[in-house]
């Protein structure tokens, strides 16, 4: 693969400063060997490439059919890490297995994948899902240390946007092994209520013990993994005093932050959740939804994401509030204990940090010191808990966050914006990811729902940007013509460095050319439904085994199945695994908060891309 190496004198400055940042701890992979079927008999196998090997590792690749193994590869593979079989007898079961090659010598594989014959082109997980349910949104972790991921699934019954009065149904969250294995059931209970700004689930590592945990809100009632009820589960908070505005709510009771144990369900520990709601009426005021209330809707927005506040280990942050006042906790769970690092709360700041925040927050390390911030909408926290800056560009529903122009130094931020309720600005605006400073912006004085950022033109170099009335918008503000209309996710899905688009149950390649879409995938065909109503995201959109090329998975009609999608389209570009990228991991872990957006690096890729970076992490050991 040939990359355009042309390193500024200030990118060496930076890369010696980086390098003497402490290490991240990041967590182990195995080699993540997926084979797919990918028609007229042939086989696709892919592998992942982990994040502290050599870019020219050489792997020879085995198929084991009957008893038989044989090589496939009669030279060392050293370009992409996929390989397409043309000589499987797909009506047998195969077997597939990757070994590495350093210095001439194998190293043993860790890990077989079964292709079985008449596989279908996706990896089918049956679910348990309870009566009147539908699974939701899905994170990942390794909850027992082997490498793979486990699949951690929102089962959702009736659920309320928090505008709207009524009972829901418990939150129910479920645990899969992606053999179907089913490990654990955590119900909230009734005290908590069910929604898209409700509840934020946090799957990650926290203490560096080899296996995620899981950190919810939780309240009187709740039962982990294991059939322990967490505080008194007699009490029933929910309102129903025939007030139209807040009956089904749940506004007075005693709210929990809980860690649970992330193979067993169970729970860890538990604490007040940061912040306790107060005064109702105290939550709303300045931003792009301004006003207030007392019926619980300002107050009960939570968002939650994970980041690496000393630069080393990871701290999970909850956080309450973003049409007014603002509450960012973030905690530690470090040798079996869970302990406040830092409160951010806007009303001890200044007035610019009020009604900046989004349905969604971003994770990233902004200001290049190897230690995270949180891009909350419009506003930046930095990792020590204090106000980086605010843009003042109000509430919006998406941002996205990396190197989306090469020739400014560092990240960009672009976000969409509501403009409403007499409100003035633009609808949408790129600005320094560091700074706040804004580089430019349109739709002046409109309200914008939807916004995206992707490389899709490779005759404009960095990110295209869209959403609002003016089109498709290069990374240095130029208008460039039409845009595309899915404007949901993107995804790195066939063999170029362009970015897919994902939106419903499609994944698109845009004909930049032609000025339209053309499609690669329709998990539609397949039975299966977006999530989230008229968002139309799907359960996850995730690097979660085989290359570099993402993963999207999707629920069936019939809510019994989850299926997962991989690309079987051969490349020769290699990259280390996404998952070994911390801000793209860390991504993965916020994706399911509020309106789902698309994960990032913390670096360009994409046409005329450098050679991306080595991360500064240290890969915890297998358990």
């Amino acid at each position: 693969m040939q990359f355009i190496l042309k390193l500024p004198p200030v990118f060496f400055l930076l890369l010696s400063v980086s390098s003497s940042y402490a290490q991240r701890q990041m967590e182990y992979l195995n080699r993540g060997v997926y084979a797919a079927n990918a028609g007229n008999g042939k086989v696709f196998v892919s592998w992942r490439l982990l994040g502290n090997e050599a870019d020219d590792m050489a792997f020879n690749l085995y198929r084991t059919t009957q008893g038989k193994t044989i090589r496939l590869n009669q030279q060392s593979l050293v370009k992409g890490t996929n390989f397409t079989d043309e000589t499987a007898d797909t009506t047998k079961a195969n077997a597939y297995s990757v070994k590495a090659v350093i210095k001439g010598k194998e190293k043993n594989s860790d890990q077989d994948f079964l292709l079985k014959p008449g596989s279908n082109p996706f990896l089918s997980i049956a679910l348990q899902t309870p009566a009147g349910y539908a699974p939701n949104d899905v994170s990942v972790g390794d909850v027992d240390g082997d490498g793979a991921y486990e699949l951690i699934v929102h089962q959702t019954g009736r659920a309320r946007d928090n505008s709207q009065a009524g009972v829901t149904d418990p939150a129910i969250f479920q645990c899969y092994k992606l053999d179907g294995t089913f490990l654990w059931q955590i119900n909230l209970g009734k005290n908590i209520r069910e929604g898209a700004h409700y509840t934020q689930f946090m799957v990650y590592d926290l203490d560096g013990d080899g296996k995620a945990e899981i950190a919810m809100k939780t309240a009187d009632g709740t039962i982990d993994g294991k059939g322990k009820v967490i505080g008194d589960s007699t009490k029933d908070y929910r309102f129903n005093k025939g007030d139209k505005a807040r009956d089904g709510k749940v506004l007075d009771e005693p709210e929990y932050f809980t860690i649970f144990d992330g193979f067993t369900g169970a729970e860890l520990a538990t604490t007040s959740y940061i912040a306790p709601r107060g005064d109702m009426g105290a939550w709303g005021g300045r931003g792009g939804n301004g006003g207030n209330d007392n019926s619980g809707n300002r107050v009960d927005r939570f968002l939650a994401c994970v980041a690496y506040l000393d630069g080393v280990h990871p701290s999970v942050v909850m956080c309450r509030g973003y049409y007014g006042r603002t509450v960012l906790a973030a905690w530690d769970w470090r040798n079996k204990k869970l302990t406040s690092r830092w409160v951010f709360d806007s009303k001890d700041a200044a007035d610019p940090f009020s009604g900046q925040g989004n349905h969604n927050l971003f994770v990233a390390d902004v200001d290049n010191d190897g230690k995270d911030e949180i891009v909350y909408g419009s506003m930046c926290v930095d990792d020590n808990g204090k106000g980086l800056y605010s843009t003042g560009l109000r509430h919006g529903d998406a941002v996205h966050v990396t190197d989306m122009d090469p020739a400014h130094p560092g990240m960009e931020v672009f976000g969409i914006h509501e403009i409403e309720e007499g409100t003035k600005g633009p609808g949408f605006a790129m600005y320094d990811a560091a700074t706040g400073k804004i580089l430019w912006s349109g739709d002046q004085d409109k309200d914008l729902g939807r916004g995206m950022s992707a490389d899709i033109d490779p005759r404009y170099p960095g990110y295209e940007s869209w959403g609002g009335s003016e089109g498709l918008i290069a990374s240095n503000g130029e208008r460039i013509g039409a845009s595309p209309r899915s404007v949901n996710f993107r995804i790195w899905w066939n063999g170029d460095l362009l970015t897919e688009l994902l939106d419903k149950t499609r994944i698109d390649k845009w004909d930049y050319k032609n000025g339209k879409l053309e499609n690669l995938l329709d998990a539609g065909k397949y039975n299966c439904l977006s999530n989230n109503g008229t968002k139309a995201t799907p359960a996850l959109s995730a690097d979660l085994f085989g290359d570099w090329r993402e993963e999207v998975i999707f629920r069936t009609a019939d809510s019994k199945e989850l299926r997962i999608f991989s690309t079987t389209i051969p490349t020769n570009y290699r990259f280390y695994t996404l998952m070994h990228n911390p801000q793209y991991r860390l991504s993965i872990a916020w994706q399911n908060v509020g309106y789902n957006q698309p994960p990032y690096m913390d670096y360009f890729l994409g046409e005329g891309m450098q050679k991306p970076p080595k991360q500064n992490i240290v890969i915890l050991q297998k358990k």
